[in-house]
C-alpha cells in the first residue's frame, strides 16, 4: 500500500479547519489504494480518464463521491452520467448541453464546475471569463444540470507569484458571477493541486485536488 495515513490525517485536520474539501486524485492507482484511503475516511475521489472511472466504480461502496477532472469529450458523458457526483472540467456550452442530455435520460440533476483557462500555457483547456458569463446566462436552459462553482489550473511553474495571480484571477471571476448570478448558488471553488494547494487556499479555493501527496508518484 502506497497511501501515506500519516499525510492524509494531517491534511485533513488542516483542511477541515479552513472548510477545504480534500478531492483525492486517485487516476492510475490500483483500486487497493482507493480502499485504503476510503478506509481512513476519504471519500471525494477524482479520475482523469472515463474508462479507468467506469472500471473502478463498481468496486468500490456505493457512498463514494466519484469526481471527473479531466478533459470529457461529450460521447464519453454517457458513460458516467448514471453516477459522476461532480463533472469538474466542464469548458464549453456542447459539453453542458450533452451533460444534460444523459442526466435528464437518468432522471438525474448532474452538479458540474466550469473549467476556467487561467494558466500562461495555450494547451491547457478552459472557459474565457466572457465565455463564462455566457454560459452562467443560459444555465436555467439546462434543469438536469447545475453549475456549482469553477475550476481552474494555474501554469506548471516554479514561479509563485504567477501560480498566485492566476488563482486570484480565477477568485476575481468567481466572486464577480457569484454576485451577478446569485440565483445560481455558485459555492465551490476548485483550485490547487499537490504542489500549490497552500496558495490556492490562501487565494480561496474550496476544493482541492491532491494526489501525489497521498498516494505517492504516479505509477
Amino acid at each position: 500500500m502506497s497511501v501515506n495515513a500519516n499525510v492524509y490525517h494531517q491534511l485533513r485536520s488542516e483542511l477541515d479547519t479552513q472548510g477545504v474539501t480534500l478531492l483525492a486524485v486517485s487516476k492510475t492507482k490500483p483500486v487497493t489504494d482507493i480502499e485504503a484511503l476510503y478506509q481512513l475516511g476519504q471519500r471525494d475521489f477524482a479520475e482523469n480518464y472515463v474508462q479507468e472511472l467506469v472500471d473502478k466504480q463498481p468496486l468500490l461502496p456505493p457512498d463514494t463521491r466519484w469526481h471527473f477532472i479531466g478533459h470529457l469529450q461529450r460521447n464519453k458523458v454517457k458513460y458516467i452520467a448514471s453516477f459522476c457526483h461532480l463533472i469538474q472540467g466542464v469548458d464549453s456550452l456542447s459539453l453542458l448541453q450533452e451533460i444534460n442530455k444523459q442526466a435528464h435520460k437518468h432522471q438525474r440533476v448532474i452538479d458540474v464546475l466550469l473549467q476556467v483557462h487561467i494558466a500562461s500555457e495555450e494547451t491547457k483547456f478552459g472557459l474565457s471569463e466572457q465565455e463564462v458569463f455566457s454560459i452562467l446566462a443560459e444555465a436555467p436552459l439546462y434543469p438536469h444540470v447545475r453549475i456549482i462553482g469553477m475550476m481552474g489550473m494555474a501554469s506548471f511553474t516554479d514561479n509563485t507569484q504567477q501560480v498566485r495571480t492566476e488563482f486570484l484571477h480565477l477568485r476575481s471571476i468567481f466572486d464577480t458571477a457569484r454576485e451577478r448570478f446569485s440565483m445560481l448558488s455558485l459555492s465551490v471553488l476548485s483550485m490547487g493541486m499537490s504542489g500549490d494547494y497552500r496558495i490556492a487556499i490562501d487565494c480561496g479555493s474550496t476544493m482541492i485536488r491532491v494526489g501525489s501527496l497521498l498516494f505517492g508518484a504516479r505509477s
